[in-house]
């Protein structure tokens, strides 16, 4: 079912002096206008398009790519405020609505709001809320241990960062399991770490696969070579500094330093690793 506020591919059926109608289904037939349009386009082609509504609240499609769709979260940037609410940049020409109501506190041009798009019940006006729990998935969450899933950091707790995870489900990632800097409205990769018999979910942001840890190996080695076979860095050296340095945790470290020893491709002394050749 096509929908208002999603990405499709959709067929130009019909060319007119000022743009292309595309075949939408049960929407109809919908107008991508000509400064949106694909160079040479012409009736036949297919087309990846997001369909939204106009300042007249016709549907339109455009080929801008919108920095997120209905059923979304996202960081946005607050450009102005109006009788309504704050209008926000979400990357198309016509900027999206976050109404007063919808504010968790009363926005300002300038500053981004983590928010979720949706449609208005109403009158099918795409719209943003920054009422975010009220949009999460409160079912039991069916991810398994070790699944890649694309999250958003929602803040931080007494235990680390709260996530969304793909969109509907919080999640956390322990403070003393992260190694690098977290935006709040960042998007990243992490791994389930283990969905709880509550329904919450703990995550990390590193999978500690065999494959990933023959990844850190290979980097240590490059990093040794480069550094004339010898690094100051050992099992006691600070996560935050091993972070900085090689771009991985300090139990990722461990196991792949221990590993290289195993294989008598380094040696661990007080001070440091050095490079056997």
């Amino acid at each position: 079912m096509i929908q208002i506020g999603k990405t499709y591919t959709l067929d130009v059926v019909k060319q007119v002096n000022f743009g292309f109608y595309l075949n939408a289904h049960e929407l109809g037939q919908v107008l991508l206008p000509n400064k949106l349009a694909p160079k040479e386009c012409q009736v036949g082609d297919q087309v990846e398009v997001f369909l939204y509504l106009d300042s007249e609240d016709m549907v339109i499609a455009t080929t801008q790519k919108p920095k997120a769709q209905v059923g979304q979260f996202a960081l946005l940037k607050a450009v102005a405020i109006g009788r309504f609410g704050a209008f926000l940049d979400w990357g198309l020409d016509k900027d999206l609505l976050l109404p007063f109501a919808e504010q968790s506190r009363q926005a300002e041009e300038g500053r981004s709001y983590l928010v979720y798009v949706h449609t208005n019940r109403a009158d099918d006006r795409i719209v943003a809320s920054a009422k975010i729990d009220k949009f999460l998935d409160k079912t039991p969450a069916r991810y398994k241990v070790g699944q890649q899933v694309n999250i958003i950091i929602a803040g931080t707790t007494d235990l680390g960062y709260k996530a969304i995870v793909e969109h509907k489900h919080t999640g956390v990632i322990y403070q003393n399991e992260v190694f690098k800097k977290l935006r709040f409205g960042q998007s990243l990769k992490a791994y389930i770490k283990q969905v709880r018999s509550d329904g919450k979910i703990d995550l990390q942001l590193q999978r500690g696969s065999k494959a990933e840890l023959d990844q850190f190996s290979s980097q240590i080695l490059t990093k040794l070579r480069q550094a004339g076979g010898f690094l100051p860095l050992t099992d006691k050296t600070d996560a935050d500094v091993i972070y900085a340095e090689l771009g991985m945790s300090k139990k990722a470290f461990k196991k792949s330093i221990g590993g290289l020893y195993k294989q008598g491709q380094l040696t661990i002394e007080d001070n440091g690793l050095r490079l056997v050749e």
